[in-house]
């Protein structure tokens, strides 16, 4: 079961503007949260994680 289409984009969105993974709503996830984390690598938001390098 996918992501909705738009809570995706949101997510993507959000996440560029951020260094640390974070949630659909821009929360930082919390490392022990395996199941929001599990969902981050597999719907591909990690790919969009800020680079800290670039700032």
């Amino acid at each position: 079961m996918g992501l909705n289409p738009l809570v995706k984009k949101n997510w993507v969105e959000i996440q560029k503007k951020h260094d640390v993974p974070v949630n659909a709503i821009g929360v930082k996830i919390d490392p022990k949260d395996q199941a929001t984390l599990k969902i981050w690598k597999e719907e591909g938001i990690d790919q969009f994680q800020k680079d800290k390098d670039k700032k």
